[in-house]
């Protein structure tokens, strides 16, 4: 039996511990920013797009993704590269080891962490190089206005803070060039063209 000098602590204790319960488990609280990666525009640049073969559920399986598109840019000189973009309230599901998904098959190495300039701003990329030589993927995450440079760290040290809000949603930005040769330098690539291209037709929406 608890004395009951230990009652109100004890409330308090059960209460704090029943706030992220229901918020995210019965109330499932979300937040929306009015962003959608679909909107991001079909041409970036020089660069018109396909979609890719993927089924219209492919993306919520893969990584409970509720907004999310994969296209096919090229330009006229035969030069293409694939982009994914997706957004998910479960992080872990897009930002542990996407290329796992995304480019299947391939045995990529990481490469570098790459800081792109955007809009007074540094965008931390993290690229990957596939051991047979040609072939590169990069990939960033943002949530919010905020670009992810390791989303683990990023995520324990707003536990707390995800534990007593709504959920916000994370947005992946991947793109992939199964041709490029493994001198490329990424910021000068066309795969870079295209994701800081996606980013600011992204941004633009609102």
């Amino acid at each position: 039996m608890i004395s009951t000098r230990y009652v109100i602590p004890t409330a308090v204790l059960l209460t704090a511990a029943l706030i992220p319960t229901v918020i995210h488990n019965y109330l499932q609280l979300k937040i929306q920013d009015g962003r959608s990666a679909t909107a991001i525009s079909p041409i970036i640049g020089q660069y018109a797009s396909l979609p890719s073969p993927r089924n219209q559920g492919w993306g919520e399986y893969t990584f409970e993704s509720y907004d999310w598109f994969e296209r096919d840019y090229g330009d006229s000189n035969g030069r293409q590269a694939r982009l994914f973009v997706g957004r998910s309230f479960n992080h872990k599901r897009l930002y542990h080891h996407p290329e796992l998904a995304l480019s299947h098959g391939k045995d990529l190495r990481f490469e570098n962490v790459v800081w792109l300039n955007w809009q007074n701003q540094k965008i931390p990329v993290t690229v990957l190089k596939d051991s047979a030589g040609v072939g590169l993927v990069a990939y960033t995450l943002v949530e919010g206005h905020q670009f992810i440079a390791n989303p683990i760290t990023y995520q324990i040290s707003n536990s707390l803070n995800q534990l007593v809000n709504p959920a916000k949603p994370l947005t992946l930005f991947y793109v992939s060039d199964t041709r490029a040769a493994k001198s490329t330098v990424f910021e000068h690539s066309m795969a870079a063209d295209i994701l800081v291209g996606s980013i600011s037709s992204f941004f633009a929406e609102n």
